[in-house]
Parts: C-alpha cells; structure tokens; sequence
C-alpha cells in the first residue's frame, strides 16, 4: 500500500484511480498525516446476497422489550433520581 501527499494525488489522480480500479489501495497523507485511503469501489450485483450475512452472531436477550431500570432511564431523560 503506497502512501502519496496531497499534491502528488491531486497531481496524478487519474494514474491512482487507474491503479485503484484494480485492486491497489492508496493512503494520502498531509505533512506525515494520514488522511484518506482510496480503495476500489465494490457493489453486490444482487442486494440479497449481503442479507442475513452475520446471523448468529448476535442473540436477542429474552429482556430486550422490558422496561429500562429506573436508574438508567432517568440518565436518558435528564432526570435526577
């Protein structure tokens, strides 16, 4: 993964995106500091293919739809107990 400074990717952008496009990342940097990675742009062809892909790795507690305790539900109104 390169790394190029401001002026080097606003003066060879073109020459970037071409080397991004196929597969390459670029960092930009300003004074040593990083910026900004340009990568390649990704779409999924079918929508539904990047449906359900992390099912199982989270479980819904049987306590999700109770009532917050008082202690917490106080802190999200702004209330003082």
């Amino acid at each position: 993964m390169e790394t190029v400074n401001i002026h080097q990717a606003k003066t060879n952008l073109s020459k970037l995106l071409s080397r991004v496009k196929l597969g390459e990342e670029i960092i930009i940097s300003n004074r040593g500091i990083l910026l900004a990675k340009l990568v390649p742009f990704r779409t999924s062809s079918n929508r539904r293919d990047s449906l359900g892909q992390d099912q199982g790795r989270f479980i819904v507690p049987e306590d999700f739809n109770a009532p917050l305790p008082e202690d917490i539900l106080a802190a999200f109104e702004g209330s003082e107990e």
